[in-house]
């Protein structure tokens, strides 16, 4: 069973930077993570797609463009999005997904608040 766990949020100020973690465990073969990114919800809002990474191939939000790069650490499980220039629009809870095996996984969740 993939686990993921997520780690790297908290209370910034508008123009701050954090950084988010995500390590993936029980993954036996990783050359079928197929792929792995981030999404986010704010409250009364769905869920969106922040950033993605896919067969080396970047996908963003158009909201974060030139603000947030993801990575992917191959040898690790792990993915992680940098965030830069951060605004109060960015605020919400941000959760980490894993397509393994053709199947989603989901982290639980960090918070990510950015005061004005």
């Amino acid at each position: 069973q993939v686990q993921l766990v997520e780690s790297g949020g908290g209370l910034v100020q508008a123009g701050g930077s954090l950084r988010l973690s995500c390590a993936a465990s029980g993954v036996f073969f990783r050359f079928r993570i197929d792929a792995m990114g981030w999404y986010r919800q704010a409250p009364g809002k769905q869920r969106e797609l922040v950033a993605s990474i896919r067969s080396g191939t970047t996908n963003y939000a158009d909201s974060v463009k030139g603000r947030f790069t993801i990575s992917r650490d191959n040898a690790k499980n792990t993915v992680h999005l940098q965030m830069n220039s951060l605004k109060p629009e960015d605020t919400a809870v941000y959760f980490c997904n894993v397509e393994y095996y053709a199947r989603n996984y989901w982290g639980q969740g960090t918070q990510v608040t950015v005061s004005s």
